[in-house]
């Protein structure tokens, strides 16, 4: 199954990219050439991975674990649906899920 997602870069230009589904979000937007460290590799060490979810796609991703809010207390420019890029892993449920790139 393939999964389409949307990214919005700083400068508002889409890209468009199909994901195998069960792939990481980081994963999938680093191969997209989007800027994300994801420092940690997906250890929740760090919040390098911060990308803030459309709102209205927001309430299709599984809710956020406590180690995650933790780590998103620290990222830059966090918003009420901000998540960390290396927790979210791609299913048919999120097709068409659109990704801002943080300011």
């Amino acid at each position: 199954m393939v999964v389409i997602v949307r990214f919005i870069a700083r400068d508002g230009t889409i890209s468009t990219v199909e994901a195998e589904d069960g792939a990481r979000l980081l994963d999938v937007a680093q191969a997209d050439g989007q800027p994300l460290e994801g420092t940690c590799e997906g250890d929740l060490a760090c919040a390098t991975c911060h990308v803030v979810i459309d709102p209205a796609d927001f309430a299709r991703l599984l809710p956020a674990s406590e180690d995650e809010e933790d780590m998103l207390d620290l990222a830059r420019d966090a918003t009420r649906t901000s998540r960390l890029a290396c927790q979210i892993r791609l299913t048919a449920a999120l097709d068409g899920l659109t990704v801002r790139m943080p300011g």
